[in-house]
């Protein structure tokens, strides 16, 4: 039985908004994530990539296969990898992300 991706409800993102839990979008959630260390992430969350590295597995929709789908929160948070820790909620990485994340949504309405 093959699993068939859930559509993930596009959500407008102001760009005045403070994120917090609530407004997240979990936008960080579609970058490729490199596993450079051992955090603990459980096996069937690890794929190896084209040049032979161990990743973080995604789904056909494009989004972290550890990441609930009703919730948005990351099932594995206590064993997040390394660059999931330090990509901080509200900083400017993350606030680019979001930016990034409403123009693909703009394109693919298009």
């Amino acid at each position: 039985m093959t699993d068939t991706p859930r559509q993930i409800p596009v959500t407008q993102l102001p760009d005045n908004a403070a994120v917090t839990c609530s407004t997240c979008a979990a936008c960080c959630c579609q970058l490729e994530v490199m596993l450079i260390t051992d955090t603990g992430v459980p096996e069937r969350f690890i794929e190896t990539d084209d040049w032979g590295g161990s990743v973080m597995a995604r789904l056909d929709d494009g989004w972290c296969a550890a990441l609930d789908r009703d919730t948005m929160l990351c099932t594995i948070y206590e064993n997040r990898p390394l660059i999931c820790r330090e990509f901080e909620m509200g900083e400017a990485d993350c606030l680019e992300e979001r930016r990034g994340i409403a123009g693909a949504y703009e394109r693919g309405m298009a």
